[in-house]
């Protein structure tokens, strides 16, 4: 049989094959206190099949420390930008720091970015405007950004929606919990939307309702690193980037799929909306 090959827009062939041994977690906080020892974490992920990662930021700071990674391992790629929780703290030098940084080589990615009603930690007003700049960043350099939303959905659909009138909405909702409407409304705008441990809950039966249903071409899997570890591990600290198999297969499952369909169905959208390396 020969090997059928895809190609991605960074300009590389991948087979089919190559694509269905392959999982990317494209959400993973690699930097957190947690995961300090780093490289055992890495292993596992590749014993797990674990390919590529994308480390995740939330502040200047951590966005720095997430290239620096990324110039160290080749199988990561790095997001940059500031947390909704962490926005009000940031000067504005930071932000025209991360402007800069958003160009550095490695760079896939702005965020996490996005709308935040559970902690009180930041006046709404400062996380709409930090919003409102990553998705203007995105336009100005075609980066799709990754958007936290908690307890605020809609909201969070809303300004999408608003800023879609200016230019494309590139992106991802990330460890999505629903409702469905705001999944729909996304998936309208063009964005992907990514499932984290906490679709493998016995109580997550909303999330699960919409995991299944999510179109082929715009689904993706994350840990959330350190956070939100999958069953059979819920519960366990820390999560880290091997455990997004246990995800990807609660999920190939629910969709009624086999696991390597659904890696390789997962694997070409996260090329497709981060590059391929």
């Amino acid at each position: 049989m020969i090997a059928v090959s895809v190609y991605y827009n960074a300009g590389t062939l991948l087979s089919v094959f190559e694509l269905a041994n392959m999982i990317v977690d494209t959400h993973a906080h690699l930097t957190d206190k947690n995961l300090t020892e780093l490289q055992p974490f890495l292993t596992q992920a590749r014993e797990a099949g674990v390919g590529r990662i994308i480390a995740i930021a939330t502040t200047l700071e951590d966005s720095r420390q997430c290239l620096e990674l990324v110039a160290r391992h080749d199988e990561l790629r790095a997001a940059v930008g500031i947390h909704p929780n962490n926005c009000c703290q940031a000067k504005e030098s930071d932000w025209e720091e991360i402007v800069g940084l958003c160009r550095e080589e490695g760079v896939v990615a702005l965020g996490e970015t996005g709308l935040d009603k559970y902690w009180d930690d930041c006046p709404w007003e400062i996380q709409v405007d930090y919003f409102k700049r990553h998705l203007r960043l995105s336009r100005e350099t075609s980066l799709p950004v990754v958007v936290h939303t908690r307890e605020c959905a809609e909201e969070t659909l809303g300004i999408l929606m608003e800023e879609a009138g200016l230019g494309p909405v590139n992106g991802v909702m990330h460890s999505f919990t629903g409702p469905q409407a705001v999944a729909d409304g996304c998936l309208e705008l063009g964005m992907y939307i990514s499932f984290a441990g906490m679709v493998t809950f016995k109580n997550a039966k909303e999330i699960q309702e919409i995991a299944a249903q999510i179109p082929e071409d715009r689904i993706l899997v994350e840990t959330d690193s350190p956070y939100l570890t999958p069953a059979p591990h819920r519960g366990k600290r820390p999560n880290h980037p091997a455990l997004v198999a246990y995800t990807l297969e609660f999920l190939a499952e629910l969709r009624g799929v086999s696991k390597s369909v659904l890696a390789e169905q997962t694997t070409a959208n996260a090329f497709r909306l981060f590059g391929n390396w």
